[in-house]
């Protein structure tokens, strides 16, 4: 099953910066594992641009348009047996600490 893992930043990072996992070694293992089919970090959000349409007209807004604290910074397209193997890959990830993480399962014929 395949899972989108948005990659997120937190107000309230882990305080225990202690044996933080290293990212380049989680990437290196889950990609050898074929867990990890593709991801990257994004731009800062200052480079988003939000597209809109609102009665036919074209709206566009410099930078992230949600208005949180919390932005989406990265993304890692997983394929996992199931939910559970796709925490267990999302736990070992340093964002867990940093930020925070949300699985997506992707939807399968549209469902």
């Amino acid at each position: 099953m395949k899972y989108m893992m948005f990659v997120c930043s937190d107000t309230e990072p882990d305080t225990d910066q202690r044996n933080l996992p290293d990212i380049d070694a989680w990437v290196a293992e889950n990609d050898g594992r074929g867990r990890r089919l593709d991801g990257s970090a994004f731009a800062p959000e200052s480079s988003a641009t939000t597209v809109r349409v609102r009665e036919g007209e074209l709206i566009l807004t410099d930078g992230p348009f949600a208005e949180t604290k919390e932005v989406i910074v990265g993304f890692d397209l997983l394929e996992c047996a199931d939910l559970d193997e796709a925490i267990e890959v999302a736990r070992t990830h340093p964002m867990a600490r940093l930020g925070r993480l949300e699985l997506r399962p992707l939807a399968v014929d549209g469902q």
